[in-house]
């Protein structure tokens, strides 16, 4: 009886109700589960525990970690996404805390005992459902709230996932100095806390998620008669929308997009120590870790809101063009070059802020090509992208690292050869952005009578 409370119906919001208090809610999910942006924190303490038992990981199979946990958000989300739209987001809410909470604990034991396949069960499989179940379940929500700036709201949505690290890393960070010092094993302690800290957390968004009332609409809102031809006025449903050549180039787009972003994101607390040499500590390692993350939620933001304006196309067309240049010149600010921390710090900024503007922009972009019908699960087919680029990504930069170390040259010089790579992906996805056309209409719903599961399709 007490799980009744999760039902969608307990969560319709009362007359009167500002949705100004729904954005907070989302924010306490995406806050919590953004911490896996700050994986980074942990690699390094990783390698040095399985090193102390005189044998050692390397950084690809420690990278795995991080790639497990991507790839499970995205299996999740497409596999939970039309569920999502009956059972509403206040039940999908709090089985992703209970997922991401419990992944962190299983992955304690893991680093206790030093079974690598425990963390990654725990952190990685659970803990990646507890991700997608999370990343999803206020998107549609806040769109349904929102439907005057789509935009905005998705990047409401999503810009606590890109801050999460900004969080998440200086708490890791804090957590395992204080153990050391206190004489305790510093990895599972750390994991344990931050389990429960998130799971605490994110049940402040599962009570506080409200969902609009059947026919509601913003006070004086009247839908606009002009529209640019990539927004349909018709709606297609998710069995349809995977059919689309649009769907699949979208899928490309988020795909090299993602690739790319992780390409700094997955490495880059050792990146900046690597490339500046006695000039970057661990500390100030964490604190590059933080500005990113800051860059990436604010660029959650800032992107999609701007992207009311100039259109999901050209959006995108900014983040292909300016960050294939941005990720070609990056590497040449390193140390043995220019030699200058803020103009990489501000390069690799610059291009965070779009990859994280790439995530908030997609589900409008989705809402405008195939309507509002079945957006939360065509977004969580979308992204599986994610998952792909999340194993391919860290196998690229670990890969290419792990060949550098093992065949005795110099690590620093591995960076530019996976920054340009980074560089060429997103001149693809340029190419797939610039072939995005209106959605068919053999695949528009026909049937005006269907009903979203909150309320008539229109």
């Amino acid at each position: 009886m007490a799980l009744a409370f999760l039902d969608r119906d307990r969560s319709i919001a009362p007359a009167g109700y500002s949705r100004w208090l729904v954005p907070p809610a989302a924010l306490a999910i995406h806050l919590s589960i953004g911490q896996v942006y700050s994986f980074s924190v942990f690699k390094n303490p990783l390698l040095a525990l399985h090193a102390a038992d005189g044998s050692s990981w390397n950084l690809k199979e420690v990278g795995y970690i991080f790639s497990i946990a991507i790839a499970f958000l995205g299996i999740s989300a497409a596999l939970f996404g039309a569920w999502l739209e009956k059972a509403g987001p206040r039940r999908a809410m709090f089985y992703a805390a209970i997922c991401f909470g419990a992944g962190f604990i299983i992955a304690s034991f893991g680093a206790s005992t030093h079974q690598l396949a425990l963390i990654y069960l725990g952190y990685g499989v659970i803990g990646g459902i507890g991700l997608g179940l999370g990343y999803i379940s206020p998107v549609s929500t806040l769109i349904k709230w929102f439907p005057d700036r789509p935009g905005l709201a998705t990047g409401l949505a999503i810009m606590g996932f890109g801050g999460g690290a900004m969080i998440g890393g200086p708490l890791a960070s804090n957590l395992m100095a204080h153990f050391k010092a206190a004489g305790q094993p510093s990895i599972p302690y750390t994991m344990i806390t931050m389990g429960i800290l998130y799971f605490i957390f994110m049940m402040f968004g599962v009570f506080t998620i409200r969902v609009p009332p059947t026919g509601w609409k913003p006070e004086g809102w009247v839908p606009s008669v002009k529209h640019s031809a990539l927004i349909s006025s018709h709606n297609v449903a998710v069995t349809e929308a995977w059919k689309t050549p649009q769907f699949w180039l979208l899928w490309v787009m988020l795909f090299v997009n993602v690739t790319a972003g992780i390409g700094i994101l997955e490495q880059a607390a050792p990146m900046i120590q690597d490339l500046f040499k006695g000039q970057i500590s661990p500390a100030a390692a964490v604190g590059f870790v933080g500005i990113l993350s800051i860059f990436n939620m604010a660029g959650r933001f800032l992107w999609a809101s701007f992207s009311d304006f100039i259109g999901r196309k050209g959006t995108y067309f900014t983040f292909f063009v300016l960050g294939a240049v941005l990720y070609f010149f990056l590497p040449f600010s390193r140390q043995d070059k220019i030699n200058s921390i803020p103009l990489f710090v501000a390069i690799a900024a610059l291009v965070i802020s779009m990859y994280g503007g790439g995530f908030a922009t997609i589900p409008a972009y989705l809402k405008d090509l195939f309507g509002g019908f079945n957006v939360s699960a065509i977004h969580g087919r979308l992204l599986t992208a994610w998952s792909a680029a999340g194993i391919i990504g860290p196998l690229i930069v670990n890969g290419i690292l792990d060949h550098y170390v093992e065949n005795h040259m110099n690590k620093e010089d591995a960076y530019p050869l996976i920054l340009h790579i980074m560089s060429c992906l997103l001149v693809i996805g340029f190419l797939a952005d610039l072939m995005v056309r209106p959605v068919a209409e053999k695949y528009w719903l026909k049937d005006k009578n269907l009903v979203y599961a909150d309320g008539p399709a229109h």
